[in-house]
């Protein structure tokens, strides 16, 4: 497995996670810092962080289903957390309405949305894609 740059996989990217039922919507023009796994020559797994300011706002961590729970989710997120620190980033933010555990196994502390700075707060992410009945999580990098 390679993990790479995803902007030339872009197409192959909103394929995986619409197919996962993720939002494809609102994703950035340029997928800058996301990464996507590729495995025999196809996109197998996708994740990315929106930055804002010195915070970071995960989102899309999607592993193709028959490559699920091969730890393919969690070198991307490896790579997410190598380059979110490189870049000055002191904490990551997610919102998730399914995999809590799986995040707190990876670091992540839940929290209230109050507790959320007020850049991510603005994301379209977290102000009108994902429902108010996610659970939002916090790492300090």
């Amino acid at each position: 497995m390679i993990l790479d740059e995803a902007q030339p996989y872009k197409d192959k990217v909103i394929e995986l996670l619409a197919a996962e039922n993720l939002p494809v919507a609102d994703l950035p023009k340029t997928l800058d810092n996301f990464i996507v796994a590729i495995q025999d020559g196809s996109v197998v797994g996708v994740g990315g962080v929106e930055v804002y300011g010195k915070f970071g706002l995960l989102r899309s961590l999607a592993t193709q289903s028959d490559y699920r729970g091969t730890g393919i989710a969690a070198k991307v997120l490896a790579r997410l957390d190598k380059v979110s620190k490189l870049k000055g980033l002191s904490a990551l933010y997610l919102l998730t309405e399914t995999a809590p555990d799986y995040f707190e196994r990876k670091g992540f502390v839940r929290i209230t949305r109050v507790e959320v700075p007020q850049e991510i707060q603005q994301s379209t992410e977290f102000s009108h894609v994902c429902p108010v009945s996610a659970i939002v999580m916090k790492k300090t990098l």
